[in-house]
């Protein structure tokens, strides 16, 4: 059995699209800054920060429990305010064969 899908999710930010997609691409170890109850810390294990290609480790908490993740930076569009990640090794690939995780930030009223 496979399972393929997409999620979709509205949040609210205290930061404009563009400062908030400056974060996720180049510095996404300050995201722990204001989520530290769900991501616990960013780091840079390959590559230089906002760079495609580049591969950082993160730590989060899901269900209460502490998980690891190492991703890929595949690709990175300013223009869109969008940044995808590939998940090459952790723990949510015990759940599923292969995760990707994109976040498009947009202004508000667009």
């Amino acid at each position: 059995m496979s399972l393929s899908g997409k999620l979709e999710t509205d949040v609210g930010l205290k930061a404009s699209a563009q400062q908030f997609h400056e974060v996720l691409c180049s510095r996404p170890h300050h995201i722990s800054n204001v989520s530290l109850s769900k991501i616990q810390g960013v780091q840079l294990h390959q590559g230089e920060w906002g760079k495609e290609g580049s591969v950082i480790i993160c730590n989060y908490v899901h269900d209460g429990k502490a998980k690891v993740s190492k991703e890929q930076v595949e690709k990175i569009d300013p223009v869109k305010n969008s940044v995808t990640y590939k998940v090459i090794e952790g723990d949510i690939l015990n759940e599923y064969k292969s995760f990707k995780i994109t976040v498009q930030v947009t202004p508000k009223g667009t």
